[in-house]
């Protein structure tokens, strides 16, 4: 049987594919401040810059390509049974090739009605404004975890983190909370993989491996070393 591999990835795996990120932590993303664009309070406030927001970065996305990063998980799929969590609302990582994805933070390509109790969900396939809204009468919105709502795919991700055999994480500096705590559900012992720019800190895990590097160059090292396993 293969093992269970388990990846986290974060913004640093996409934005080699041109992708901008807040995650430099000035608080901004493509010029707008995080309390504008990305909180419920926002979307209350001022809903067509909100959706005018994401309507740009959904372009973005669609202009973008998977890039060696994303390749590379997918060839490690022919030895291992791999699991994608991914802080990412792009799509990159399903248009390389990858099977199984978790997205923590929504999909930037759906978007689902306002609905607080049930909503309803659909391909996003025209820029959203003011007034589009949903079988249910909602005001239709983006499919993202924006700061403060609760994050659905939590449960989800921790029981696959739970069961790994090895645990890769690529592209993420581990400061947004609840994903940044999925480490605490390891199994004690197991091998695990940081390629990151600049590493997060992590606790001194035993068999921890840590690869300074953008996610491209990292990850044909991690390649290299999974491939001996």
């Amino acid at each position: 049987m293969k093992k269970q591999l388990v990846v986290l990835t974060g913004a640093g795996i996409s934005a080699e594919s041109g992708l901008k990120t807040f995650r430099d932590g000035d608080g901004f993303w493509e010029n707008h401040r995080i309390e504008d664009v990305a909180t419920p309070e926002a979307f209350e406030r001022n809903p067509q810059l909100v959706l005018d927001f994401y309507n740009h970065r959904r372009q973005q996305v669609l202009k973008a390509n998977p890039n060696a990063a994303h390749e590379a998980l997918v060839k490690l799929e022919n030895d291992f049974d791999i699991h994608i969590i991914t802080q990412n609302i792009d799509d990159l990582h399903e248009r390389a090739g990858s099977k199984n994805v978790l997205h923590l933070h929504g999909e930037i390509k759906l978007c689902r009605s306002a609905n607080p109790v049930a909503p309803v969900f659909y391909e996003y396939s025209k820029n959203l404004k003011v007034g589009d809204t949903g079988s249910d009468g909602y005001q239709l919105r983006p499919h993202i975890v924006w700061f403060g709502e609760a994050v659905p795919a939590m449960e989800s991700a921790m029981q696959l983190v739970s069961i790994a055999e090895i645990f890769l994480i690529v592209g993420t500096s581990l400061v947004v909370y609840p994903a940044a705590g999925l480490v605490n559900y390891l199994p004690f012992g197991i091998p695990i993989f940081v390629v990151d720019k600049h590493l997060p800190a992590l606790p001194k895990f035993p068999n921890l491996k840590s690869i300074e590097q953008p996610a491209t160059i990292g990850m044909e090292r991690v390649l290299e070393l999974l491939m001996k396993k």
